[in-house]
């Protein structure tokens, strides 16, 4: 074990030497006495100060599905026969928006052309149609390999000095920008002398600053930073980037009942529509179908290359057996897909939240703990009352515990009927349209504008 040690601290400490001294060869002294040192335009720590100061396009990815190049404000859009101008960042949340208000859409969006897109050097280009801006994205390769570095940025102003090959003083620069940075280079031959006046300050992705007073101090601080932060150059514009930690708290924090499922192509929204899927610990997952029936599986998260995967196993609900990349995730929903034939939509529920209704989730919900019963008025005696509607029976309570009303309750599709109460409650028998769901709330609607608000009580 110590021969392999001291064969592995060798092999590092050569490799390390062999950087060091890679980096020390493209940094040259200036003559006489002068402290500051030169780097060619084409060098190494050259490329990445273009990189860093690169325009970045990830952020309009939802419209032009390229991280490469960004386009212009203003323009225009069209969803879903909505013609949207876009002039801010605020409006592109906006398309995100519209998309996010349809579950079963494709989130089509059409540019209206011509356009003006921005490239990483920010040159500018007038795109006059579809065909043409896809030839540029395809040049994009989604994940990252774009030409800017997002996790570290200059602090402004910086100022450059320009030499000849004799290594003779031609001029001074003081840039204020990355478009002026990145111009500064794209007008330099691969043979040009550059020297920075230090210190530098860079900004990193978390918000510190580091103050670095060498070539060599800079081009080590960019090249351990650009790889330390998600850049999120993906075309998967609405993922979130979820670490593994993060999604499986949320997956976990409330249930999800199914509102599109898709497999092989065929529809089986109606088979499994609100079926209600909780995630637990240990990577169990329990759903509740809309009888109530109980069906027990395992899940597994994890993430790859090209994003998250949620994988699920049941010895039943053989169609929800798939690797599903998360397509897409937002605020208490998720989209699921596996190929282009298989596809699955949840909605997530969480406390008061309305739910979809249907008979199986009422009957399930109702016959659970004790209720409170009011009709919006704070003088009504109803709010003096607890219902349980357990076993399909109802028994009314006052505060001290006796009951004051009997009778019993069932239920079709969405309504709800009172039966056989005869003190209390007399008033309230017959139907009542469930206008509103939750896991810890109804609220009831008669036909003469009469509501009931009834809210579930857990000891």
């Amino acid at each position: 074990m110590k021969k392999f040690f001291n064969h592995f601290m060798y092999s590092s400490l050569l490799i390390l030497a062999l950087v060091f001294t890679s980096c020390q060869e493209e940094f040259e002294q200036l003559p006489d006495g002068n402290e500051k040192e030169v780097i060619r335009a084409s060098s190494t720590t050259a490329v990445l100060i273009e990189k860093t100061s690169s325009k970045d396009g990830s952020f309009d990815n939802i419209v032009d599905g390229a991280s490469c190049f960004a386009v212009n404000f203003p323009y225009t859009v069209e969803i879903e026969g909505i013609q949207i101008t876009i002039d801010s960042l605020d409006d592109l949340h906006t398309i995100e928006e519209i998309f996010d208000e349809f579950d079963g859409d494709d989130d089509i969006l059409e540019i209206i052309f011509p356009i003006t897109i921005t490239l990483a050097d920010f040159t500018e280009i007038v795109i006059n149609g579809k065909e043409d801006l896809r030839r540029l994205a395809a040049e994009c390769v989604e994940g990252g390999d774009d030409d800017d570095i997002e996790c570290v940025d200059f602090v402004y102003p910086i100022s450059f000095f320009t030499f000849n090959t004799s290594f003779e003083q031609t001029g001074t620069v003081t840039i204020n920008s990355d478009m002026e940075l990145r111009k500064f280079f794209v007008g330099m031959e691969d043979d040009d002398l550059i020297s920075i006046d230090f210190p530098v300050t860079l900004k990193l992705y978390d918000g510190t600053e580091v103050v670095v007073n060498t070539n060599a101090e800079l081009a080590n601080t960019i090249e351990t930073t650009k790889e330390a932060c998600d850049e999120d150059d993906d075309n998967d514009y609405n993922d979130d980037d979820f670490k593994e930690k993060r999604f499986d708290e949320y997956l976990k924090e409330c249930p999800w009942f199914v509102r599109i499922a898709e497999r092989n192509d065929m529809d089986r929204t109606p088979q499994y529509e609100n079926y209600k899927f909780t995630f637990l610990d240990e990577e169990k997952v329990e759903v509740k179908d809309r009888e109530g029936n109980i069906l027990n599986g395992e899940w597994e998260f994890e993430i790859d290359d090209n994003g998250a995967i949620l994988s699920m196993e049941f010895e039943t609900l053989v169609d929800f057996n798939l690797e599903w990349r998360v397509y897409e995730i937002d605020e208490r929903r998720i989209k699921l897909f596996n190929g282009e034939s298989n596809r699955i939509i949840m909605k997530q529920i969480c406390g008061n939240d309305q739910v979809p209704c249907d008979e199986a989730f009422i009957a399930d919900v109702l016959s659970n703990c004790v209720w409170s019963i009011g009709d919006g008025d704070p003088e009504s005696f109803l709010n003096n009352l607890t219902v349980d509607f357990s076993d399909r029976n109802i028994h009314v309570r006052n505060p001290n515990g006796e009951v004051v009303d009997e009778g019993n309750w069932s239920v079709s599709g969405t309504t709800l009927s009172f039966n056989d109460l005869s003190m209390e409650l007399a008033n309230y028998i017959g139907q009542w349209d469930v206008v509103e769901c939750g896991e810890q709330r109804f609220k009831l609607k008669r036909d003469n504008e009469e509501y009931l608000i009834i809210e579930k009580i857990c000891e």
